[in-house]
């Protein structure tokens, strides 16, 4: 199915559809007698020069979103700080333009697009790094760009046919939250180009996953591969005692669940982490920058399983990131995975002021008993190894 014109009617059936200017909700629609005629699904006179400007892209990566705030452009810049780390030649295509996040998130927040014979020339945030965003174009960053659908397309159709990328690895399209006519435009431009597929990003609660789940049903319908979804802000880690508290619970399941009801690839979870919000206010490479945070290693396998799918090194029926069960212990408050006795100690505390707030018949399940078993457990393994450090200090006492 081609991608839904503009000012179709409500509940379009698409242009390629057999169904096209002759359906129920047909009726009225300015593009009805072109549907009928079958000239609706005709490709987009652009499709073709946007072909021409893309041959020396070799992987082009869509990150989307159903729902506004989940961090997708936080994912879409440190995939491309990844990429670009990793010696790839990349590219950033930064097709929100109401919200347009990437300047600053790659650190050229003050730089501005020059034109040049050979079309718009991307600003370099590293020598392998490129940029592109209608936020260099405001005079003034506070500037409020109040555009309709057509002239959001046109300067998205001058983004894909004017900017010349050169020869790269990857482009990384961060792309607005929902279904609107950012998506609408770029699925009918890039009908041409080989799209390497959809990241698409969530956070855990059901109120986002109902938006994902349109998002995908968007890709299907246009026909945009999806390469999997991420889980964002799966979880707080405390950079202190490493203990893990799930800030949005994962109701229906979070996104692992949702991949396995819509049969799309779980690309792994990314804990939440004050220093990869630090990373996107200084416009830095996470990766590069903090190897040792929390959320560094989630990062790093999803970058990597990219370039894996990207290069045909794993099947598409299989995850990028395989969660680890120390992760899930991490998650689930689990404090025999301390290694220290005041890290144990810790976790104890914490868990102990848990059970305090649970009812009688919280208290009873099995599952909680076993927990509480546990937990006496790691006690008992604290309380012998500050009795082995108290003997070694005296030890060292004597000598």
């Amino acid at each position: 199915m081609s991608a839904v014109p503009e000012n179709a009617n409500e509940g379009c059936v698409g242009p390629e559809s057999q169904m096209a200017g002759k359906a129920s909700s047909c009726a009225g629609c300015p593009n009805q007698a072109k549907c009928a005629s079958g000239k609706g699904a005709e490709p987009d006179p652009a499709a073709e020069k946007v072909r021409e400007a893309f041959e020396g892209v070799k992987h082009t990566i869509l990150v989307l979103s159903g729902k506004g705030g989940v961090g997708k452009s936080t994912i879409a810049s440190q995939i491309a700080w990844g990429l670009a780390d990793a010696k790839k030649e990349v590219g950033v295509l930064d097709i929100d333009i109401c919200g347009p996040s990437m300047p600053r998130m790659m650190g050229v927040e003050n730089e501005e697009v020059h034109k040049s014979g050979s079309g718009w020339s991307p600003v370099m945030a590293e020598d392998n790094l490129s940029v592109m965003s209608v936020g260099f174009m405001l005079q003034n960053k506070t500037d409020a760009i109040i555009w309709r659908g057509p002239r959001k397309a046109g300067l998205i159709k001058q983004f894909l046919t004017d900017v010349d990328w050169g020869t790269i690895d990857y482009l990384v399209v961060d792309a607005p939250p929902g279904t609107s006519d950012e998506h609408i435009s770029i699925a009918k431009l890039l009908k041409k180009v080989k799209i390497e597929g959809a990241v698409i990003v969530t956070t855990p609660q059901e109120v986002a996953l109902l938006d994902v789940r349109k998002e995908i049903s968007f890709c299907r319908k246009t026909k945009i591969p999806i390469l999997g979804v991420v889980e964002n802000m799966s979880s707080f880690s405390c950079p202190k005692c490493g203990h893990a508290t799930s800030i949005f619970p994962p109701i229906s399941g979070g996104a692992k669940q949702m991949c396995k009801e819509m049969g799309v690839r779980y690309l792994g979870s990314v804990p939440m982490d004050s220093k990869l919000l630090e990373a996107c206010e200084k416009g830095i490479s996470f990766l590069s920058s903090y190897p040792g945070a929390p959320a560094a290693k989630y990062l790093q396998r999803l970058v990597e399983g990219l370039v894996r799918v990207s290069s045909g090194g794993l099947e598409r029926g299989k995850q990028v990131m395989e969660v680890e069960d120390d992760d899930e212990k991490e998650k689930n408050h689990t404090a025999a995975a301390a290694s220290t006795p005041m890290d144990i100690l810790s976790a104890l505390s914490t868990r102990a002021a848990d059970l305090c707030k649970l009812d009688q018949k919280a208290l009873a399940s099995k599952e909680l008993q076993s927990s509480i078993k546990e937990a006496a457990e790691s006690l008992e393994r604290a309380m012998e190894l500050l009795k082995s450090a108290g003997a070694t200090k005296s030890s060292m006492g004597e000598d």
